[in-house]
């Protein structure tokens, strides 16, 4: 229950659009509401490609993000399914950002930082922040008809996860107070940050839950992942992190060029011819930026389904096309030899202004 008798002090809320591209769609096909619509690939499901957004309606099927396209189309078998369609989904996305920088409180303008198409943090100062983000929900809605739901923390990690406690159309509070009564007896890979690896690795070490992960030795932690990553995963635990929300415009550290094959690759050339052309794709990308590449990561996902990704470290910046396609290609001695891969990803990572020599900083965390 929100107190409005409290001082006007530093929030930080999480916006997120509810099934952001599904409701995209329903606006632009209004007979789709209340069914079950899946959008991936190209929309057809007896190709290789992978959701991207399930209605709340598909979800009650089990159907997810991220799930092969084929198996959705089994687990709903009446569902709609429609291809991606990245330029809409961009337009709208514009729309909602916008309603909300031109939000205020009663102590000014806010701070907006962009997280994706879909999700963004605001930094406001407000006595009432479940008011304001009622009143931000409510802006969003009026600009583009999509509705939206607010998580509320005292730090950006904390509004992140309280927003999935709100959804759909809702607002929740998470902070340092009620932190370990709402996160405490959850399992680990409820904390974002966490993955299934993690967890497992985690769960080696007879860490399960949140409260268990807020209390573990950090000794521990440290020998499994490292001094940087063991001491975040236990702040993690405790809800620890940054709360600067911060509005200068988005950089990329890199570029990637992914494709899923309709039908496996089976041959060393085959693979190595791949790999070289989403490489000068991933390079053309950077290209663009004037910045010089540091690192390539190549991402192979071997049939049925298995994902692995290996890197590597060039010995210096460079602009050179040659260099980084030779870079991935080479990275392909470090596959499994024998095993027909359905899908490759290059990712070109580049050296980002103002953060000195590349080689003395850690590898950024995050999918390919």
């Amino acid at each position: 229950m929100r107190c409005v008798t409290e001082d006007p002090r530093a929030w930080v809320l999480h916006v997120d659009l509810d099934q952001f591209i599904a409701a995209v769609e329903v606006l632009r096909r209004p007979e789709l509401a209340g069914k079950p619509v899946i959008v991936g690939g190209r929309g057809d499901p007896t190709e290789r490609a992978v959701v991207s957004t399930a209605s709340y309606e598909a979800r009650e099927f089990g159907v997810g993000s991220g799930m092969p396209l084929r198996l959705a189309a089994r687990k709903a078998p009446d569902a709609i399914i429609l291809p991606v369609d990245a330029d809409a989904y961009n337009a709208a996305s514009e729309q909602v950002m916008a309603s909300l920088r031109a939000l205020e409180s009663e102590h000014g303008r806010v701070v907006l930082e962009v997280l994706g198409w879909d999700e963004a943090f605001i930094g406001v100062t407000t006595a009432d922040p479940e008011a304001f983000a009622r009143h931000a929900m409510a802006a969003v809605l009026e600009a583009t008809q999509l509705h939206a739901s607010v998580g509320i923390g005292d730090n950006k990690i904390r509004a992140k996860i309280a927003t999935g406690f709100g959804k759909p159309r809702g607002v929740f509070r998470l902070t340092k107070d009620n932190w370990l009564d709402v996160m405490g007896d959850r399992p680990t890979i409820d904390l974002w940050g966490v993955g299934s690896k993690v967890s497992k690795r985690l769960a080696g070490l007879g860490i399960d839950t949140v409260r268990q992960l807020a209390h573990s030795d950090e000794s521990a932690l440290v020998a499994e992942f490292g001094p940087r990553m063991g001491a975040w995963y236990r702040e993690l635990g405790r809800g620890l992190g940054s709360a600067v929300v911060d509005d200068r415009p988005w950089i990329a550290r890199g570029h990637s060029r992914e494709t899923t094959y309709q039908q496996n690759l089976t041959t060393p050339e085959e693979i190595r011819e791949a790999i070289r052309v989403l490489a000068e794709q991933a390079h053309a990308d950077t290209a663009k930026e004037g910045r010089p590449v540091f690192r390539v990561t190549l991402k192979v996902r071997y049939a049925p389904f298995f994902t692995q990704t290996k890197a590597s470290k060039l010995k210096a910046p460079t602009h050179d096309r040659d260099e980084v396609v030779a870079a991935a290609v080479a990275l392909a001695d470090k596959l499994e030899a024998g095993r027909e891969v359905r899908l490759l990803g290059v990712r070109a990572e580049m050296v980002m202004p103002d953060e000195g020599d590349p080689a003395e900083r850690t590898p950024v965390r995050g999918r390919l």
